[in-house]
């Protein structure tokens, strides 16, 4: 998803769900995810941060809230949407972008 960038206006940010049972610390396959896309669409992507969370906040028929979870990484206000399968998931991926770094001050 893109995030606000003061220098650029928006970045792209990645957020990765592992399967059950993967070995690799999370830290490697953050890094691995930048450096494969970096290798295949080129330093003009600008993708420098991948986070791996546990899972992803998605409506009951199952859309990812990729526009919610924009917003709490902007620090931007959000309403809580009416069709989330499960409210605690949004302070997860609060919770998990804000150990990155986000929202940018």
């Amino acid at each position: 998803m893109g995030v606000a960038d003061p220098l650029k206006g928006q970045v792209p940010l990645g957020l990765l769900v592992l399967k059950a049972g993967v070995g690799r610390s999370a830290d490697a396959i953050e890094d691995e995810a930048v450096a494969l896309v970096r290798e295949r669409i080129g330093p003009i992507a600008s993708f420098k941060t991948a986070l791996v969370v546990d899972r992803l906040p998605k409506t009951r028929s199952g859309k990812i809230l990729r526009g919610t979870m924009r917003r709490i990484a902007d620090g931007e206000e959000y309403r809580m949407p009416a069709t989330i399968d499960d409210p605690a998931i949004l302070g997860e991926i609060g919770e998990a972008l804000r150990r990155a770094g986000y929202p940018l001050k």
